[in-house]
This record gives structure tokens, sequence and C-alpha cells, in this order.
């Protein structure tokens, strides 16, 4: 094992390490905070709700912390250092012979082995946590078909973004990774434009919002706000979850605003206007543009590093490549190394991510009902058993929101501000 492979293991393991940690601490802290409600929510969730969300936090940590063991720790180590990417790599060669056909296999190939590696824990949640808590609607047969769909998806457009960054790599020289990072930015802007139109129907059925009291008060926000949308649409997520949500989508002219039929029918419409002027808040706020603008950032750094360590013979070695390695061998490679060392940088983008989401309700506040936001919160925590109590050391690390207390504080305060 030479040194790459030792550092690359010792941070493999500190990783799962530190998950297996903090799930821990998160599991223990909700379960000490089970049969209390905290005060500021005593009047939005009642006790058997609150003890629910607890449960089912704890159901999902185990889940968790079993595949963080599997997959993140044994897996990860059996298909990098154990060698199961070269012989990966050496059943694609055999089969395609050498060149792009090899790439293409070895690439598919170790994301193949991923992917059935999660489908029992994926397949677990559904059927088992879900619906051990009242959530899951999803029949095994839309299962597989989202499943099967999802893989036919992934290869029609993955297939030529592998393509295109082997061949930059074949081809471009010691700046392949700037070309490769130009076409991945070009694929995650075309993503962007073509989900609401053509990927997201491919799994739920949209309608447009039926006219009516509520659909002219979000009209009234929307022009309100400056925003633009291709339309009002309300998605059948109750096919597959009694989850509530509501979320917008695209940019340009391909923009849709999307509730969740199940939040269509918990909520009083002012409920729902002031959770969709959190959501346009994101939007005025300039929260997208920025997002992707610090995530291609931080792609052209990483692939830097990558382009340079790729170029190191060290580097193939410690995953039992051969050498030279094949392109697809060792883009599939650096597949397997990022998440290894990203790990720390996850409370990051939880800091960053959670400060919008305070500026969003900060921008509802002064579009709808503050109080009206604050009790669409509470219903939705308790319909979705969202934990009121996470450790704030795990919560840190890895919500994208802020802990519930904090958020309905900020919004009691935005609330009792003078108009």
């Amino acid at each position: 094992m030479n040194d790459f492979a030792s550092f690359f293991v010792a941070f493999a393991v500190a990783a799962v390490a530190w998950r297996l940690w903090l799930l821990a601490r998160h599991a223990r802290h909700v379960a000490r905070h089970r049969d209390r409600v905290p005060a500021d929510f005593a009047a939005l969730v009642p006790p058997e709700a609150h003890a629910k969300a607890a449960d089912y936090t704890r159901d999902k940590v185990r889940v968790a912390a079993v595949e963080t063991v599997l997959v993140d720790g044994a897996l990860l180590l059996a298909m990098s250092v154990g060698g199961g990417l070269a012989l990966v790599d050496g059943a694609s060669r055999a089969m395609l012979g050498d060149g792009y056909l090899r790439d293409l296999g070895t690439v598919f190939g170790f994301v193949a082995v991923g992917a059935l590696a999660a489908l029992p824990f994926d397949a677990w949640r559904t059927f088992v946590v879900e619906a051990r808590h009242g959530f899951n609607q999803t029949s095994p047969a839309t299962f597989a078909a989202d499943l099967a769909k999802g893989v036919a998806l992934a290869a029609a457009l993955g297939t030529p973004l592998v393509l295109a960054v082997c061949w930059f790599m074949d081809t471009a020289g010691a700046w392949w990774w700037v070309w490769a990072w130009g076409a991945w930015v070009a694929f995650t802007l075309l993503l962007v434009a073509i989900f609401p139109r053509w990927i997201a129907p491919l799994f739920n059925r949209f309608t447009p919002l039926e006219d009516g009291e509520l659909r002219r008060r979000i009209e009234a926000l929307v022009a309100r706000c400056g925003f633009r949308a291709e339309g009002l649409f309300v998605m059948d997520g109750s096919r597959r979850s009694s989850h509530g949500n509501a979320y917008f989508t695209g940019f340009g002219r391909a923009k849709r605003i999307v509730f969740f039929d199940t939040l269509v029918e918990r909520l009083s419409q002012g409920e729902i206007e002031a959770v969709l002027a959190h959501e346009l808040g994101h939007y005025a706020r300039g929260h997208i543009p920025r997002l992707l603008a610090v995530r291609f950032a931080l792609a052209f750094a990483l692939l830097a590093v990558l382009g340079w360590a790729g170029a190191q013979p060290a580097f193939a070695a410690a995953f039992g490549l051969s050498t030279p390695p094949s392109t697809g061998a060792l883009l599939a490679a650096f597949m397997l190394a990022v998440p290894v060392f990203t790990f720390p940088f996850q409370p990051l983008a939880s800091v960053l991510s959670r400060r919008q989401e305070y500026e969003a309700d900060e921008f509802a506040a002064g579009h709808a009902s503050a109080d009206d936001l604050v009790s669409a919160l509470g219903k939705l925590y308790r319909d979705n058993a969202a934990t009121l109590t996470p450790d704030p050391l795990h919560s840190l690390v890895y919500d994208s929101h802020p802990p519930a207390a904090l958020r309905i504080a900020h919004l009691r305060r935005l609330a009792a501000r003078p108009a």
C-alpha cells in the first residue's frame, strides 16, 4: 500500500467514524427529548406527534448507520484499495475491448455497483420505515418503474457527458480538467433548464392549479414579488408519500411553481401563500444563481486537484489500476476519491444554506404573513414527523434548514416588528 492509499484509507475510516458518531449523538438527543414538546411548539404539535417524530427519526438513523458502515465504509474500501474498481475495469475490457466503450463500461459498471448496494437500503426506507410511520404510498410497481426510469435517464444523459470528459482526458493534455469543467457546467445548466418540462413529468403528474381564490391569491403574490413563471402546478406527490412540500424549479421562461397535492389539502390559503412567499424569497435574493456559482467554483478547484492527482502514478496504483490506467478507470477513481476528501466541508454548505433560509423567511414575512408561515411550518413539522429537537452538532453538519426552534423564533421576531 503506497502513501496515497494509506492517506485515502485514513480519511475514509475517519469519515465513517465521524458520521457514525454524529448519528449516535443525534439518536440519543432525540430520544432524551421524546416525551416533552418544546414550549414554543406546544400549541402547534401535540405530544403524540412529537413522540412519533422522535421514533421516525431514530428509525431513519438506524438505517443510515448500517448503510454508512456497509456502503460508505466496507464497499468503498473494497472498490478502492481492495481492487474492486480494477476488477470492474478488467471485466469491461474483456467484454468491450479497449477504447471508449470500455471507458463507458467501467464508469457505468462502477456506478451500478454503488447503486445496487444502496438499493436494499432505499427499499427498506420506503417499504419498512416510511410504511411503519404511515408515510409510504409507493407500490412495488411504482418503485420498480421509478428505478427503471432512473437507470434509463442516467444512461441517456450520462453517456454523452462521460464520453466528453474521457475525450478531453485523452486529447486535451494537462489542462483536460478545464475542458471537463466546462462540459460539466454546460451539462448542469442544461439539466436545470429541461428538468421542469421534460424530466420531472416522467415521474409525476403535474396539473395546473385550479381557478379560484387560492390561484388568485398566488397570482397576486407572484405579481407583487416580480416573479414570472411558466405556470402554477399541483404535483401528485401523494402517489409516493404523504409528506408535503412546495418548490419552484427551472430558470428563465421554464420556471414553474409546484405544490404537492398533500400540501394543498392540509394548509389554509394564507399558509400556502406564506410557504410560497418563502420559496419566492430564494429567487428574489438570488440564491439559486449564487448557489450554482459556488458549486461551479468548487468544482473548478476540485477538478484542478484531480487533474494534478491523475498525473501521479501513485494515484492509480493506490486503486490497483494498470499503468497507465484506462481513462474510464481513472475517471471512476476520481468519483471514488471525491466524497472521501470533501466530507470535512459539509458544514460550510449547511451554514450557507441556513443563511439563505433565514433570508427567504425574512422575504416571506415582508410579502405574506409571518404568523401564517409559523402556522404552516408547525403543520409541516407535525405532518412530516420532522424532529423538533435535533442534536445541534448533527444539525449543523447536515441540515440545510435551521432547527425548528431557531427558525420559529426568528419568524416570531419578524412578526413582532412594527409594520
